[in-house]
C-alpha cells in the first residue's frame, strides 16, 4: 500500500512537470492574442498597478510642483536683485557716456581707439584637420573686409582676418598654433597690465597672455580685453578671464592663462570689427614696437 501511494505521488509529480512544461511552451510561442488565463492575470496586475501608481504619481507630482514653485520664487528674487543692479548700472553708463561725449567735444576729439564699425558675417567652411586654426566666412574685400581686422562673437574676441577674396575671407583663430598670431591685450586692474596673447593650450583650452610685468599679482577671474595699442584692433574688446598666472623661467615676466569668453569650438555667426580710428604705418609700427613685434 505505501508503495502504491509512493508511485502515485511520483506519477502526479511527473504529470505536473509535463503540464508545466506544456504551459511554458504554450506561453512562449508566437501568438497575437493571449489566452484567457494570461489575460486575466494581466488585467488583475494592471488594475493593481493603476491603483498604486496613480496616487503615487499624484503625490510625486504635487511634491515636484511645490519644489519647482519654491525654486521659481527664489530665482525670481535673484532676478529682481539683478534687475535693480542693472538699472543702476544703465544709469551710470548713460551718465558716463554723456560725460565722455562732452569731454570729447571740449577737446575736439573725433575718433577713439575703442570705436569700430561692425560687419556681420557667417562661417561657411571649417576644415576638420585644422579646426582650431582657421574658419572661412562669407564676406570679403567687396564688403569692406581687410586683413588684420579683429573678429568677434557676442562672447568675445575670436581672432583676426588673415586673407580676403572678393566675397570670402579667412579668419585665423586665437587658438591657432601659428606663433605669429598675436594680439595686444590688457588686464583690467589697478593699474592696468599689458601683454600679448600668443599661444593656446589644447589640453586646458586656455589662451596664453605673455610678457606681463613680473612684479604684479593677478587674481583668478580678472578680465582681459584688447588694448588697442597694436594699431589694428579696437580697444576694450573682451577676450576672457584669468585662470592662473605663472612667472617665466627667467623671472623677468609672467604668463597668464586665459579662459576665452567666446566658444572657439562652435562658431556660426561672427562680427568683423572695422576700427574707425586709423593710424599711419609708422605710428602703428611704433605701437607694435612698444608691445612686441606682430601684436595687434
Amino acid at each position: 500500500m505505501p508503495q502504491f501511494f509512493l508511485n502515485k505521488r511520483l506519477i502526479i509529480l511527473l504529470i505536473s512537470i509535463i503540464v508545466l512544461v506544456a504551459l511554458v511552451g504554450f506561453s512562449l510561442r508566437d501568438r497575437e492574442n493571449a489566452s484567457w488565463p494570461e489575460q486575466f492575470v494581466k488585467d488583475v496586475v494592471g488594475f493593481g498597478e493603476n491603483i498604486v501608481s496613480k496616487p503615487v504619481s499624484f503625490v510625486s507630482g504635487t511634491i515636484g510642483s511645490l519644489s519647482n514653485l519654491k525654486n521659481t520664487y527664489q530665482e525670481n528674487e535673484r532676478l529682481k536683485k539683478r534687475l535693480e543692479g542693472l538699472t543702476q548700472l544703465e544709469s551710470k553708463v548713460a551718465d558716463l557716456t554723456k560725460e565722455n561725449k562732452d569731454l570729447k567735444e571740449s577737446l575736439n576729439i573725433q575718433d577713439s581707439i575703442r570705436d569700430f564699425d561692425p560687419i556681420n558675417a557667417t562661417v561657411i567652411s571649417r576644415n576638420p584637420t585644422n579646426w582650431n586654426e582657421q574658419v572661412e566666412i562669407d564676406k570679403g574685400s567687396r564688403d569692406g573686409v581687410k586683413p588684420d581686422m579683429a573678429v568677434m562673437v557676442p562672447g568675445g574676441l575670436i581672432g583676426k582676418i588673415t586673407s580676403t577674396g572678393a566675397k570670402s575671407s579667412t579668419v585665423e583663430l586665437l587658438s591657432s598654433s601659428d606663433t605669429r598670431n598675436r594680439a595686444s591685450a590688457m588686464v583690467q586692474s589697478d593699474p592696468n597690465a599689458y601683454g600679448i596673447i600668443n599661444g593656446y593650450s589644447n589640453k586646458d583650452k586656455l589662451l596664453q597672455l605673455k610678457q606681463l610685468p613680473y612684479n604684479m599679482s593677478f587674481k583668478k577671474g580678472g578680465k582681459v580685453v584688447t588694448s588697442g595699442l597694436g594699431g589694428k584692433f579696437p580697444a576694450g574688446i573682451f577676450i576672457g578671464t584669468i585662470e592662473k598666472a605663472e612667472t617665466d623661467k627667467m623671472g623677468l615676466s609672467q604668463t597668464a592663462y586665459i579662459k576665452p569668453g567666446a566658444d572657439l569650438y562652435q562658431l556660426d555667426h561672427i562680427i568683423i570689427l572695422k576700427r574707425t580710428a586709423q593710424t599711419t604705418d609708422s605710428s602703428a609700427s611704433d605701437d607694435k614696437g612698444k608691445m612686441t613685434t606682430g601684436g595687434e
